[in-house]
């Protein structure tokens, strides 16, 4: 039963371990509330959600050491006019303090955005 419980705790918090003392806490808001900036929340259960500063998306992630994945993102694809969609692009990202770095597929760090609250 310990284990089954411990399992679904995991579940819920989105990572495939434990978080220790030097992991990265995800959870939560990232970005601007700016109109035409990315935004970004991360729920406890893997859900992620939020724009790009013109597109809607929505998707799931995951933690796995101290590198979050973006994984099923779908986005709405509206054509908007001084907009950066980088966040498009983002396949992982890493927590360094209060600043989530995001990552394309090959690695290449294409933008960054800092803890809400």
């Amino acid at each position: 039963m310990a284990v089954g419980a411990a399992a679904g705790a995991l579940l819920l918090c989105g990572c495939d371990s434990p978080p220790g003392e030097d992991a990265p806490d995800p959870e939560g808001t990232w970005g601007s509330r700016e109109p035409g900036h990315p935004e970004l929340t991360l729920e406890a259960d893997g859900r992620a959600h939020g724009t790009d500063g013109c597109n809607q998306f929505t998707g799931s992630w995951y933690l796995a050491d101290t590198e979050i994945t973006f994984v099923d993102m779908t986005s709405t694809l509206m054509a908007c006019e001084n907009v950066d969609d980088w966040f498009a692009d983002a396949a992982t990202a890493t927590i360094d303090d209060d600043t989530m770095h995001c990552f394309d597929a090959a690695g290449r760090e294409i933008g960054t955005l800092p803890r809400q609250g």
